[in-house]
């Protein structure tokens, strides 16, 4: 790896790592001060090392310089005299007894404890996802604002309102205790799944970015599966979601990322080891008795997971979207129920249901209204393309539906 990628890759790896340890150290109220010194730690390696070369060991140049420079911070600066060090342990403590600890261990229970704090439903889901790809990820704040298609200025705001809040609140960087670590936990899990899609379905970032996306809230949600407290049934069936996703992340797009649809992925390129991984977090999650949206949607990717595609194939995942919609209804859970529907039973029937869902400002809807009507209406066909046309937002899938709208206009398909 080049310098230039070396860089970027461990600001987005290593970062969260220094940011909550050194939240940990001193206090959520000082994350400001944590995020200053991390972003100081990386501007100071593209300096040096773009003068003296890489060190042997990177990861731990950057640790010793986040050390020295979280010294030095909170050594000079009043706030460590008058708020840090009356918090710390020992109302004695000098700063040169200070602990900073950047092992590996201590890196883990830091990164644990700072994913329920910033997961804490005082916050708004926008807030907390913001929150977790600046401080979790190490997004950057152009990323996030391309992620939530907003501006620089309003995802600032978000993150200072959000901090600020937290702060107000006293919020610490600590585990829940058992009474209300359940409902803090599906928080957490529901936010960890928002931001794997970001990566999965987003066409907001690039291919790159996307995938290291998906691989921070894997690893997120392994923090939680090692922690016995919340290695939960719910949980192992997220990660279980989350491998059967990743296993076909590579055949979901070609070499310009355009989108591949599902029936046309190269199968050859889907993941086995993911595949094989995903079903013991699957097993592993049928320990419990509820079943919930992860279980299901878990099942589902499983499915499709499976080269065969037969009548029986989607005749389970038809089933499965039932339940699911039981669970939990959302428009988009029904157009997807509704393509399983017809690749089950047929397009008539799908039509039908298709019909009944309130999507129309969603270009996938109008996209399978004209799959549908493909070999019964062309003109209808042309119609529901043309607006999917309007509705996109990204030049990938506008390439997409112009391709079918060429066909549909030459060939009447």
């Amino acid at each position: 790896m080049s310098q230039e990628e070396l860089i970027p890759h461990l600001f987005r790896t290593e970062y969260s790592k220094i940011v909550s340890v050194l939240c940990k150290t001193f206090g959520f109220s000082h994350i400001e001060h944590a995020e200053d010194i991390a972003s100081d730690t990386f501007l100071k390696a593209a300096e040096t090392w773009g003068l003296k070369g890489t060190p042997k060991s990177p990861k731990a140049w950057l640790y010793q310089v986040a050390k020295n420079k979280a010294f030095d911070v909170f050594r000079h600066e009043k706030v460590f005299q008058q708020k840090v060090r009356p918090t710390l342990a020992r109302a004695d403590t000098i700063y040169k007894e200070v602990d900073i600890d950047l092992s590996e261990n201590n890196i883990k229970d830091s990164q644990l404890q700072m994913l329920f704090a910033i997961c804490n439903p005082i916050l708004s889901s926008e807030a907390q996802i913001a929150l977790a790809l600046r401080v979790l990820c190490g997004f950057g704040i152009d990323e996030i604002a391309r992620a939530f298609l907003s501006n620089k200025q309003t995802i600032n705001k978000r993150l200072q309102r959000a901090k600020e809040k937290l702060r107000t609140e006293e919020i610490d960087l600590k585990i829940p205790d058992t009474k209300v670590l359940e409902n803090r936990l599906n928080n957490v899990l529901s936010i960890l799944y928002l931001l794997y899609n970001e990566g999965y379905y987003s066409t907001s970032f690039e291919k790159k970015v996307r995938k290291e996306l998906c691989i921070e809230a894997m690893r997120l949600t392994y923090l939680l599966l090692d922690h016995e407290p919340t290695a939960r049934p719910q949980t192992n069936a997220l990660m279980a979601l989350f491998c059967f996703h990743a296993s076909r992340f590579e055949s979901r797009t070609d070499v310009d990322g355009n989108q591949i649809v599902y029936a046309e992925q190269d199968k050859t390129q889907w993941n086995q080891d993911l595949i094989a991984k995903g079903q013991v977090y699957l097993s592993s999650s049928g320990d419990g008795l509820q079943v919930t949206e992860y279980h299901l949607e878990a099942i589902i990717a499983f499915y499709h997971t499976q080269e065969k595609d037969t009548k029986e194939k989607w005749e389970q995942i038809l089933l499965l979207y039932n339940q699911l919609l039981q669970l939990k209804y959302s428009p988009i859970i029904a157009l997807n129920r509704t393509y399983a529907l017809y690749k089950a039973n047929g397009k008539k029937i799908a039509l039908r249901e298709a019909l009944k869902i309130d999507l129309k400002g969603n270009h996938l809807y109008h996209l399978l209204l004209a799959e549908l009507y493909s070999d019964m209406d062309t003109k209808k066909r042309i119609q529901h393309l043309n607006t999917a046309l309007e509705l996109v937002t990204t030049e990938n899938e506008k390439k997409l539906i112009l391709n079918k709208l060429n066909k549909a206009e030459q060939n009447g398909i």
